[in-house]
């Protein structure tokens, strides 16, 4: 399994847009992608004083199933023009981890 991980920074007064139009357009549209392989996105948020965090952990069952995600150069974030219009700053390249343990309770 491939965890891919991105960070993304918004000023504080952007912070619950970003994180609606994460949920309601940008996740919907990558799981509405049915992408083999693809197993879920995790988004985590963190206030920062005036800055605001945003991670996502984006799960795959391989590196092939990344790229179909993100395309020949995977690494590369993908951000869509309406998240660049309320970000303050983010991870030009996501980061990639293969997966060795992973237990649920």
């Amino acid at each position: 399994m491939i965890s891919r991980i991105w960070h993304g920074y918004t000023l504080k007064v952007n912070a619950d847009s970003y994180e609606d139009l994460l949920k309601k357009e940008i996740f919907t549209g990558i799981v509405n992608r049915h992408i083999k392989g693809f197993n879920g996105i995790d988004l985590l948020r963190r206030n920062l004083g005036e800055e605001v965090e945003f991670i996502t952990i984006m799960w795959f069952v391989s590196i092939d199933a990344v790229k179909d995600f993100a395309g020949i150069n995977y690494e590369t974030a993908v951000v869509p023009p309406e998240a660049r219009a309320l970000l303050s700053r983010f991870d030009e390249i996501s980061q990639h981890y293969e997966v060795k343990h992973k237990q649920y309770s």
